[in-house]
């Protein structure tokens, strides 16, 4: 797997890649590390939460064993969302917490986030000394004897307290509008549809019948094509579609255009700003946000900061910056002033108190922003290969001549995926027919250096 951490956690193939044996030690190692500080005299207390996949079970296995073989308490959540897991550690006065989860990837795939006892995601300091005491000193790692072994312990109330959160958010209830939730069969099946039934929404939810094997299966906010067509079927005010952990969130207005998260960011730093609560007058997004994103903050006089791709960029930005909104055009969006972390429910009740404040239709709020062609293509690589695309001359050349070709009306980034073995090309530009000739281009070009 190569270094253990990437942008968001530890991720690979369930069982042959992130194996039992790893998991074990990155919940010994972990637990070593992130209670040096525990909160009490007792045990250190670490909580773990999980999505959906069949694979959750054995790796949450495998954590407890390794957790509890350094004498530190585990108190298992269940399925929950990432988010919720960032909430209770601060909830329950928790010194860590961990989700197993891969996030948007098929079920083949998991993973593991680690969070502090702040709720926050780890910074790469602490990520390097988690991984150095497994890859590198694992005889540093002490084990209790049987006596002191730690605990386990089941909290059957965390779905409720979480929901409870995101309720506090909002004010006043939704009646009348009628909206359509895409679970992603994951992690969004175990609280949505209580969730937006008690804030009053006329709920229709698809895809929250997980059975181990379905998590993002042609479902969720990966394939929103199939939301879209519900919405317009069904005739809904608007369609929400989560991931397979519910930490991201797109949307479909009333007539199924898709509303990525670059216009959710949009709509609601101007909701924000028009109600007094927009911090330093500032979103923060990534390098990927579409032109017309930046058109339409600028229009509105809304300053823009732009970060790396990765939740976690946005999130140090904000914090340094003293902002409060901030998020990537896939749907990861933090609310600082309510969560550590992108939370895609969050991110839809506040749209639904948009919705229900302004009585206008998604449609419209979102009418003045503008799409620039933008055209992605993600090139799997091999793992031999990972880290050389910029070196590779044929692959340079290539970007050079695009860039010479576009000018000033576009935009190209190329950057390799921090959790897959992926290299993903963005043009961005004012002709179509450019953006997807170089795109493609750059693309094969990749493909053929790379991928052999």
């Amino acid at each position: 797997m190569g270094r253990l951490f990437g942008t968001d956690g530890t991720r690979g193939i369930a069982v042959t890649e992130l194996t039992c044996e790893l998991a074990m030690n990155i919940g010994r190692a972990a637990a070593l590390v992130l209670t040096k500080q525990k909160k009490h005299k007792r045990n250190a207390r670490i909580l773990i939460g999980k999505d959906t996949r069949v694979s959750s079970d054995i790796l949450e296995a495998a954590l407890i064993a390794g957790i509890t073989s350094v004498g530190a308490d585990v108190e298992l959540l269940g399925v929950v969302p990432t988010p919720a897991v960032a909430y209770l550690v601060g909830c329950y006065n928790a010194d860590a917490g961990v989700m197993i989860s891969a996030s948007h990837n098929s079920v083949e795939y998991n993973g593991i986030k680690l969070f502090a006892s702040t709720g926050f995601k780890l910074p790469d300091d602490v990520e390097n000394e988690i991984e150095a005491l497994v890859l590198d000193t694992p005889d540093k790692i002490t084990l209790v004897d049987g006596k002191n072994v730690g605990r386990i312990r089941t909290m059957y109330g965390a779905v409720s307290e979480y929901n409870e959160h995101i309720e506090s958010t909002v004010r006043g209830r939704f009646h009348g509008i009628m909206a359509a939730i895409d679970c992603a069969n994951g992690s969004a099946s175990a609280t949505a549809q209580a969730l937006f039934y008690k804030l009053g929404t006329d709920i229709l939810c698809i895809n929250s019948n997980p059975d181990g094997f379905n998590i993002n299966d042609n479902c969720g906010s990966t394939h929103i094509e199939n939301l879209a067509a519900f919405v317009k079927d069904r005739g809904c005010d608007v369609g929400f579609a989560f991931d397979g952990d519910a930490d991201r969130c797109l949307a479909v207005d009333e007539k199924g255009n898709v509303v990525d998260g670059d216009k959710l960011i949009a709509i609601l730093s101007r909701y924000l700003k028009e109600t007094g609560r927009l911090k330093n007058n500032t979103a923060v997004v990534t390098v990927m946000s579409n032109l017309g994103f930046h058109k339409y903050m600028e229009k509105n006089k809304i300053n823009t900061v732009c970060t790396k791709v990765g939740d976690r960029y946005v999130l140090e930005e904000m914090l340094s910056g003293g902002y409060n909104i901030g998020g990537e055009q896939s749907g990861h969006i933090i609310f600082l002033d309510h969560a550590t972390t992108g939370d895609g429910q969050l991110t839809a009740v506040q749209i639904m108190q948009l919705l229900a404040e302004t009585k206008k239709p998604l449609s419209q709020l979102v009418s003045e922003i503008e799409d620039y062609p933008q055209t992605l293509v993600n090139v799997r690589i091999t793992e031999d290969k990972k880290g050389r695309w910029d070196k590779n001359e044929a692959v340079t050349e290539v970007i050079e001549r695009a860039k010479q070709a576009l000018g000033e009306d576009g935009r190209i980034l190329v950057r390799e995926s921090g959790t897959e073995p992926l290299v993903r090309v963005m043009i961005e530009g004012t002709v179509k027919a450019d953006v997807d000739k170089w795109t493609n281009e750059i693309a094969g070009i990749i493909e053929r250096e790379l991928s052999k």
